[in-house]
């Protein structure tokens, strides 16, 4: 089991940046993907991006595709999630959560081990 620790969360105008960590402790395997989702209040919780933890390939919604960049750091065992240009739509709590989702990365079904979230308020 990998434990997951989320941070850098908080409240910013639109336009602005944030970046999120991901702190992982336990037993990580090579061929994880660390990945973030967000669930905003009534909605589903949705893919934000995904990162390889032994390649580095990454993925994107089409919805933050340019503005988010997913990035990893093998020694301090951390992900991280660099919003920019950020809209009132990305208000939502993020998630991080680590497994072994195949080619599903998308899916949040597909992963065994979660944080406790971050909270992400976009003001305009």
């Amino acid at each position: 089991q990998v434990q997951l620790v989320e941070s850098g969360g908080g409240l910013v105008q639109v336009g602005g940046s944030l970046r999120l960590s991901c702190a992982a402790s336990g037993r990580m395997f090579i061929n994880y993907a660390m990945t973030w989702f967000r669930q905003a209040p009534g909605k589903e919780r949705e893919f934000v991006a995904a990162i390889s933890w032994r390649g580095g390939t990454t993925y994107y919604a089409d919805s933050v595709k340019g503005r988010f960049t997913v990035s990893r750091d093998g020694a301090k065992n951390t992900v991280y999630l660099q919003m920019n240009s950020l809209k009132p739509e990305d208000t939502a709590a993020y998630y991080c959560a680590a497994g072994t989702p195949g080619a599903r990365v998308v899916e949040a079904q597909r992963y065994t081990d979660w944080g406790q979230g971050t909270q992400v308020t976009v003001s305009s």
